[in-house]
């Protein structure tokens, strides 16, 4: 459904999906330029192509239009790109292909895991890997910042010193909490050595695409209300009844 949802939003914004040459296998970066950097994502990108020997590109929310991204995105090989709503762009990356999603300091990748679970749903067929920065000094926070985007000035003394302190987000409420945001807004350098590590580690397993059906796989829910009734017609004879409604989803399926 949401491959179907893709393709449709694609189709009304004249994004043609030509099949690409094996070639032609490029990696796209996602950059952005207000917060949650990346601050040497040229030494990244180097590092990006000359690992998969693939040239790779950067798009940006701020420079560029959405068609013009989803255009790039959907022939890629590979989405890099820090945690944020942009990587929601990955729904239209083609069957196969890779989406590493980077974490600032502190913040725990399985806690955070929309773009894990987009990528891991049947028929999406992505492969998906985590990478979190673990060295603090490879972190830049900004405090002073309004609390929205990840400032904790507003904050008494007391809880800015625990926040700084802290090295791990603990499970929270989404989307307010200071802890989080901090953390989240934090712009950060990529340890090359370990992003390859976890890179290369991720990618061990290869998809098998020839296992996967292209056909629905949305099952019907539950019957609903059902309901059995015996009655006795006569001295021999009984009568078993048994109705049910349709589950809620049957009328939706090709079924």
């Amino acid at each position: 459904e949401i491959r179907q949802f893709a393709s449709t939003l694609m189709e009304r914004m004249n994004i043609s999906t030509e099949e690409k040459k094996e070639e032609d296998d490029y990696i796209v970066v996602f950059s952005r330029s207000n917060n949650r950097l990346i601050f040497n994502e040229p030494e990244l990108i180097l590092a990006l192509a000359q690992e998969f020997q693939m040239r790779t590109v950067t798009v940006s929310l701020d420079e560029q239009s959405f068609p013009n991204i989803i255009q790039i995105i959907s022939g890629a090989s590979m989405l890099v790109s820090m945690h944020g709503a942009q990587l929601v762009t990955s729904m239209f990356l083609p069957r196969g292909a890779v989406v590493i999603e980077l974490f600032p300091f502190g913040v725990k990748p399985d806690q955070y895991t929309p773009y894990k679970t987009l990528a891991s749903l049947p028929g999406m067929d992505l492969q998906y890997v985590a990478w979190r920065n673990t060295i603090e000094e490879n972190s830049i926070a900004y405090p002073d910042r309004p609390w929205d985007q990840g400032g904790i000035a507003h904050l008494d003394k007391e809880e800015q010193d625990r926040i700084i302190a802290s090295k791990e987000v603990p499970r929270h409420l989404c989307c307010r909490n200071p802890e989080w945001l901090y953390r989240i807004y934090q712009d950060t350098i990529v340890d090359i050595p370990t992003f390859m590590e976890v890179v290369r580690e991720g990618l061990k397993a290869k998809l098998n695409l020839k296992k996967t059906k292209a056909a629905s796989t949305v099952h019907p829910g539950r019957v609903r209300d059902p309901k059995c009734q015996t009655s006795v017609q006569a001295t021999s004879e009984a009568k078993l009844t048994v109705s049910w409604q349709i589950p809620w989803n049957l009328k939706y399926l090709k079924v």
